[in-house]
């Protein structure tokens, strides 16, 4: 006899199994014919489309790009050390997405949503397709607020509005980073959302910005987006757009958002090494023939919305690395054509101790000019024509040996100019702080100081400033543009902290 016990389980086993109904579950199974250095080509998915996923062995994911007549090829998205020829591959039916959300705030993630912070795994409800089409020119609204980099070159002479796509441009070394970093630190507490995409990058540079970012208190504003040198080229490549997809997100809830790529030449150099791969005919320097494309299609979406769009906005600033100066190159000028404007970092400035070593004359911003505060408009103009009046001058001295008073007058403001267009890393300053500065040296208040002198007198003066509650100062730092009287008010307390350094020297 079957104790009770045991008789109750049959009965509640046979309960259960009435209740089950077998369902057909259709899946698309396919074998791998080939596999190597993050790419295969597999057989046997004959309703794959572009960009949809493929699951393979030990749960690695391959993006479908390349759709033959007899295979298709896929980019991994995976360690492929252990996939062999002949596994089983499975469709997914689902699109190459991306997590986004709130939550991603703070976080450092990688394109597929893999958590690299050792922090808690992401809590998100939603995913979106890395590949969007870029709003429609109908959908966009001009771009009138200016994004505020806290860096004193940048907002006064070479100014970016939120929705613009500004190009970070120069050699290996020069500060590239440094700028985007400083902007993005400048976004903590200006309601900005941040997004801080590293490709192709040592995982010491990208702790050390991460580093950078949390110290001065704006990682939790920023979403880190990260594929390392050490990762597959297929994870690097679609990492831009998936970062594009996670600060959409937050555009299309009408926030504005800043977006960073660290940098498009390594994109590139990915891609490059994706298709040669993949056998697709190479062109100029060997990049395949939509390598333009890949970057347009990328930018196109950095945009400012119309309000009845929510008037979000998304601004880009892509760095590009470019070899011996050498802004003429195939990536440099496709990305230069693209943007609205570059800033260029010159190793010349760099090695002199110009830092940022930001070339005025090199650089233009090709809508920021229409979003900048009265205030900035009004010093930019005379600013930007003594600096470039000196740089010609200096560049003439050279050649002569005797110089006239006014010449050499010229030269010396506009050394006072370059030096105090000096900042030190990380410490972005307020639209009042960054206008007293360059309103003092634009007026001559510095030129009695030797070069030497000029960053104290700086710091004797942002200090003094500190105290000063003036309204002229808050009218600044909302972009207004002050009377010549507000003017001749902040002007003399900064001629009076400037005298107490030194006087000027006697003459002889």
């Amino acid at each position: 006899m079957l104790d009770s016990g045991f008789t109750d389980m049959l009965e509640h086993l046979e309960q259960t199994a009435g209740r089950l109904r077998p369902q057909l579950a259709v899946r698309e199974v396919g074998h791998i014919l080939e596999v190597g250095n993050g790419v295969a080509r597999v057989s046997g998915l004959a309703s794959v489309t572009s960009e949809s996923l493929v699951r393979l062995p030990d749960g690695i994911l391959g993006m479908a790009v390349n759709l033959d007549a007899d295979d298709v090829g896929l980019i991994l998205l995976g360690d492929s050390d252990r996939l062999v020829a002949g596994a089983e591959v499975v469709a997914t039916g689902r699109t190459a997405d991306t997590p986004v959300g709130e939550s991603l705030l703070g976080r450092i993630i990688d394109a597929t949503g893999r958590v690299l912070d050792g922090g808690k795994p992401l809590a998100f409800s939603e995913r979106r397709p890395i590949e969007r089409p870029a709003p429609a020119i109908i959908d966009r609204s001009p771009v009138t607020v200016p994004l505020e980099t806290g860096i004193k070159a940048i907002d006064a002479l070479i100014p970016i509005g939120r929705g613009q796509r500004e190009l970070i441009i120069g050699d290996r070394q020069t500060g590239k980073t440094s700028v985007a970093i400083d902007t993005l630190i400048n976004q903590r507490d200006k309601d900005v959302v941040c997004v801080y995409c590293a490709i192709g990058q040592r995982g010491t540079a990208v702790a050390r910005a991460v580093d950078t970012l949390r110290e001065a208190g704006a990682l939790d504003n920023t979403i880190v987006v990260v594929a390392s040198d050490e990762d597959q080229p297929g994870l690097r490549y679609i990492t831009p757009y998936a970062a594009m997809s996670m600060a959409e997100y937050f555009l299309d809830n009408g926030q504005d958002v800043l977006i960073v790529y660290d940098d498009l030449t390594r994109h590139a150099r990915a891609y490059r090494e994706l298709s040669l791969l993949l056998r697709r005919p190479p062109g100029r320097e060997a990049y395949p023939g939509d390598i333009f494309y890949i970057h347009s299609r990328l930018l196109e979406r950095a945009t400012h919305l119309k309000p009845e769009r929510g008037g979000g906005s998304l601004s880009a600033l892509p760095i590009i690395e470019t070899q011996a100066q050498d802004i003429s190159a195939y990536i440099p000028t496709n990305l230069i054509s693209i943007t609205d404007g570059q800033i260029y970092l010159s190793p010349t400035l760099f090695h002199r101790g110009q830092l940022p070593a930001i070339d005025i004359g090199k650089s233009v911003s090709r809508v920021g000019g229409k979003t900048q505060y009265p205030a900035f408009r009004a010093l930019s103009g005379p600013l930007r024509l003594a600096y470039s009046q000196f740089e010609e001058l200096e560049s003439f001295a050279r050649f002569s040996t005797r110089l006239d008073d006014a010449t050499r007058h010229t030269i010396e403001h506009g050394r006072r100019i370059r030096g105090l267009l000096n900042q030190p890393e990380h410490h972005p300053l307020s639209a009042a702080e960054q206008l007293v500065v360059l309103k003092a040296v634009a007026e001559g208040l510095f030129d009695h100081l030797p070069m030497d002198h000029l960053g104290q007198g700086e710091r004797l003066l942002l200090d003094a400033m500190a105290d000063w509650d003036l309204d002229a100062l808050h009218r600044l730092n909302r972009g207004e543009a002050l009377d010549e009287d507000a003017w001749a008010q902040l002007l003399d307390r900064a001629r009076r902290v400037l005298a107490a350094l030194t006087s000027p020297p006697e003459e002889t």
